[in-house]
Order: C-alpha cells, then structure tokens, then sequence
C-alpha cells in the first residue's frame, strides 16, 4: 500500500528544502535571542543556540558552503522588564529572531501578529522534535497550531524543612513515605498548616515563618486553586469555580489567622526569601525545580536532600494533589527575512536535541522535554532531575494557553492579596473577583 504525503508535511518538507538551497547563497546571518526569567543557572536557554549555530555551520561547510552565523544573545532576569523591552522592539521592527518565554504568551502574541507558527518552518514528525513529551507540545500550541518548541519543562514543588519535621514527630520512615503520602491525598493542606504551628509553637521557627510561600505573584497559585478542586479552562472557556476559590483565599487567610504566614509576606525582597529558606528560618515553601540550582549553587545549601524534601502540592478540600508545571518555550518572531527565519528554525530543531537540553536541564535544575532526555547518562545520573521527573511530572497540569487568560489572572491575584492582608473578608473578594470578570469577559468565562 503506497501512503501519500499529506499537503501539511509537503508543505513542511518544501520550506526546510528551500531553507537549505538558501544556506547555499548565505555567507553572514546574524540570529538575536532574548530569554525573560533568565539567571546564572539559565545560561543554555541562549547558549544552545549558540551551540545549534556552531553545529549548523560545520555541517554547512562539509556540504561546501559558506555560513557564518553571529548570535547576539540577551538574557532578561525579569519578567516585565522583558515584555516590555519586546513589545518596544516589535513595535520599532527590531525584535529578535528567536524568543524565550512563558506559553502563556502565545495566545495574546500570535494574535497580535508578534509570532509565527513553528509549525511551518519544521518537520514535527522527524528527530529530535518527535520525541517531545505530547503534553508539552500541546501546552506549546494554540487553537490547533503549535507555535512553540519547549524550552524546558518545570514542576512546582512543596519543600519541607527536614530537621523539623523530624523535632515535630517525624520518623525518617514518615519523612521517606511523606511524598506517596501527599500523592494518595492522605496528608493534605491542612495537615501542613497544622504542621507549620507546631514548628512555630516549639520555637524552631519565628512567628510567620511556618510556611513561607512565594513573595509575589506568579503561576504557583493556580496550583492552589487546583488543589482545592479549581479548573482554570474547560472546552475552550475560562472558569471561575466560586466555591473552590473560596477555599483557595480562605487557605492563606487562615494561614495569616493561625500567624504561621505574615500578613505583609507579599512583596518582601526576594533575596531575603531566599537566604531565609535556604538556611533552615522556615519551615514549610512552595516553589519550582529550579530552586535547587540555586539553592545549592547560590545560596550555600550543600546538603539538600539531608534538609529538604519535597512532594506534590497537597490536596485541599474538593480537590487532590497536584503541581503545576510552566514551560519556557523557543517562538519564531514576525517581521524577519524567510531565510533568517528558517536558519533560526533549524537552531532551535538542533538547540531541542537531547543532549545538548540536558545542558540546561541539569545546570538550572529544570525538567527534560523528551523520553530520550531522561535516558541520557548525564541527566539520569543527576538525583534531583531523576527524582523530580519521577515524582512530580506526571501529576503536572498547566495554565491555559488562552488570549483572556491574563485578565482572569490580575483579577484573581488582586483579591486574593486583600483577602490575605485583611483589606477584605474572603467572601467580599470572591464577590468583587465575580462582578469584575462578569463586566470583564462576559461569556468568555463560565462562573459556577
């Protein structure tokens, strides 16, 4: 039986044919990269790049041609500094090549015409980007269309402080079944805001130190919202799930009631949360994978596993254990040459190969993005990307790739902050989280 071609897959095939011809006629190609969110740890995002330039060059000159190509890399720390510097640059048609971002961002920036779809510019079905996690590739797509390569991937884990587990009653069997324990739903939130006093009420701990969440906004509190039996998107939609927001704001309020969180926690120096936990001042954190790198790295915690462990967000009434995970993901920007898009294309394809992700994987204490990159020795010899891959990935769920999902966003942390510091009850921020996404979005989000 003779298969035909798909016009999809032809259409692929010509445009990296045509990407080939025209290695032929370049000579110097320069290829920009920003990355947002990017630190000492993070350096493969744009180094791989690099390394792809350096792969597809060799390869262009034992094919006989002449390619030179120049990456001029840009790595932001923040998150706003970055969009903005990128939405000023798209605007001046000086925006870079390649981009690296949240997946959040594809919705509202293919519709605003700042990216294309990858999809058109490489072959999905061949090596290496055949072998990323399905999962991934969906959470790198919008309305049918993959518009992105992952990056990487990420969980975002609960921390323990080991030694005072142990000073509150814990066995190192309790410690070492703890993780299944969470998993199963059998220890949940409010075992660990019990927990988080008793470290308090023995003095192990200072008063508001019990547990210690993220200082500012970010995607770790939808997992919350999970855990408490939320769903963010249903067929397309927004969803606003009134009661297990209410379980959600009433969590933190009560942990600010039971003084095991400060009501001023939010907006305290980052630097300051960071050292705090990395020496033992709290008790109990949420936070991502990547926190180990610099944990370990930057911050002097040599020991961790003999002072951390870490499980899946704990279940909350109504809902189960989970944890979220947020891929940075490479995007094509508009407005560039065919022939600069193409070649950028191509380092992201090579940029993907398990190996050279391994680099970031274990430098920054991310997740693979494909089977084949858990199967490298250098990556599955690492306990903690092994340990976390295992633990956390297949229990991960992402936010919605949707253009309204932003709004939803502002308006949930907004509410959820004056719940937490007292400016209101927790069912007067439920109520006004309610009238504002009604005049909002209207029917593009489903409240129930």
């Amino acid at each position: 039986m003779t298969i035909l071609p798909t016009l999809k897959s032809l259409t692929v095939a010509a445009a990296i044919l045509a990407s080939t011809s025209a290695l032929a006629l370049a000579k110097d190609v320069h290829i920009s990269v920003w990355a947002g969110g990017t630190g000492p740890n993070d350096v493969y995002r744009l180094d791989a790049i690099e390394i792809a330039a350096q792969q597809l060059q060799r390869q262009a000159a034992l094919k006989g041609e002449d390619l030179k190509i120049t990456v001029e890399k840009k790595a932001y720390s923040g998150w706003d500094d970055f969009k903005q510097a990128l939405t000023l640059a798209a605007e001046a048609k000086t925006a870079p090549n390649i981009v690296v971002s949240g997946h959040e961002d594809i919705a509202p920036w293919s519709q605003a015409g700042l990216i294309v779809p990858i999809e058109d510019y490489v072959d999905l079905d061949s090596w290496p980007l055949n072998g990323i996690y399905e999962n991934l590739l969906k959470i790198a797509s919008y309305n049918g269309t993959v518009y992105g390569i992952p990056q990487d991937a990420e969980s975002r884990p609960m921390f323990f402080w080991k030694p005072y587990m142990k000073a509150i009653g814990y066995s190192d069997a309790d410690l070492d079944a703890l993780p299944q324990s969470v998993q199963d739903g059998k220890y949940t939130m409010k075992n660990l805001l019990e927990d988080a006093k008793k470290m308090q009420d023995k003095g192990l701990v200072q008063p508001g130190y019990g547990f210690y969440p993220r200082t500012s906004n970010g995607p770790d509190y939808w997992q919350f919202y999970t855990s408490f039996g939320g769903t963010m998107e249903e067929n397309g939609k927004l969803v606003f799930d009134k009661a297990a927001m209410t379980r959600t704001y009433q969590f933190f309020a009560d942990a600010v009631k039971a003084g095991v969180t400060k009501k001023n926690h939010i907006g305290m120096p980052g630097d300051q949360w960071w050292k705090e936990v990395a020496t033992g001042k709290a008790g109990i954190w949420d936070g991502g994978t990547w926190h180990y790198a610099r944990l370990v790295n930057q911050e002097g915690l040599k020991d961790f596993f003999g002072n951390v462990i870490f499980t899946l967000i704990p279940a909350g009434e109504g809902g189960k254990a989970n944890t979220l995970t947020h891929p940075l993901v490479y995007l094509l920007t508009a407005g560039h040459d065919k022939e600069d898009t193409d070649i950028a294309a191509q380092l992201i394809t090579i940029a993907s190969e398990p190996r050279i992700n391994a680099l970031h994987a274990v430098k920054s204490a991310h997740l693979g993005i494909s089977e084949a990159e858990a199967e490298v020795d250098f990556y599955s010899a690492d306990r903690w990307t092994r340990e976390a891959t295992e633990r956390l990935l297949p229990h991960a769920s992402a936010m919605p790739n949707n253009s309204d999902f932003g709004t939803y966003w502002n308006i949930m942390w907004k509410n959820l902050q004056s719940s937490w510091t007292g400016d209101k009850t927790v069912d007067a921020a439920i109520g006004d989280a309610e009238s504002e996404l009604k005049s909002t979005l209207g029917d593009k989000i489903v409240i129930r």
